[in-house]
């Protein structure tokens, strides 16, 4: 049942070190303010899971917090790459990360699978495909009604989905609205949850057919608002292209990475405090 928690207290009390971690949110309500207070709370060896890994797992690799990332594709959108994922696998720094890539299709029906409480997904792909060939979780079985060949892989069930909303309820219930990627399947698939929302209100006034997830399937709602910069939230605030733009140079050395971290992350006590001191900069430029 959804408590209604600061995120400092949630991330505390919810996630351990060594836990499989899924930070879910596609093009819109990626839950970055989360991703800063894991790294505040200094959380370690987490298998990271993600279908589009960007800056939020950019950030907790280039800060030590991950030991496995569970992928379908990784990058900064419209950017280029990711400096401190590319620094990980190919030199081992700030220490060395295993790898798992599999297709969009092949991790969403796992997330589909894990939500069902099934212990792995069957799919139609990799036919042809060189990724079997790297990662061995993905296997293929013959269909016992038709005989056909068909991938399966293993059901994601995260120890921690952490995901971004626009609004929850007093009792914890919480409405998702616009793209919603794999966010329902992942807290639903998770054994404890943590939304971080952008208001708390007293009726979601959810229109019919919405995304609303119960609070008894939910850990924690957290109030944050402005969570999910420099994505954007439906309805909310547009995505700050200016800052996937700026991250590319910030990330690109160790140096630059670690003083912005030093900074704006272990410098602020708060994602909030974060905000404020960004757009001082922002202003300042």
């Amino acid at each position: 049942m959804a408590e209604l928690l600061s995120l400092g207290e949630a991330i505390e009390r919810f996630v351990k070190n060594g836990d499989t971690v899924a930070l879910e949110g596609f093009t819109h309500l990626i839950p970055t303010a989360a991703a800063h207070e894991l790294i505040r709370q200094d959380k370690k060896d987490l298998t990271l899971v993600r279908m589009t890994p960007d800056l939020v797992y950019d950030l907790l690799i280039g800060a030590g917090c991950a030991k496995k990332l569970i992928f379908s594709w990784g990058g900064n959108p419209g950017v280029g790459s990711l400096h401190r994922l590319r620094d990980a696998v190919e030199k081992q720094w700030p220490q060395s990360l295993e790898i798992e890539e599999h297709s969009h299709a092949d991790l969403a029906n796992a997330y589909v699978a894990g939500a069902s409480g099934l212990p792995f997904a069957v799919l139609r792909a990799y036919l042809g495909s060189d990724l079997p060939k790297v990662n061995p979780m993905i296997k293929f079985i013959d269909c016992p009604f038709t005989g056909e060949k068909l991938a399966a892989v293993p059901s994601v069930r995260p120890d921690v989905t952490v995901i971004h909303a626009q609004k929850a309820d007093r009792k914890g219930n919480v409405l998702i609205a616009g793209i919603l990627g794999v966010q329902k399947e992942a807290a639903l698939a998770a054994r404890r949850c943590i939304v971080t929302v952008e208001e708390i209100v007293d009726e979601l006034n959810a229109p019919m057919n919405a995304c609303v997830l119960p609070n008894w399937a939910l850990s924690a709602v957290c109030l944050v608002p402005g969570g999910a910069h420099p994505s954007y939230a439906h309805g909310y605030y547009e995505r700050d292209n200016r800052f996937y733009q700026a991250w590319d140079p910030i990330a690109r050395s160790r140096e630059s990475f670690t003083a912005w971290i030093d900074e704006f992350i272990h410098g602020t006590a708060d994602f909030g405090a974060f905000q404020a001191k960004l757009a001082a900069q922002q202003e300042a430029q």
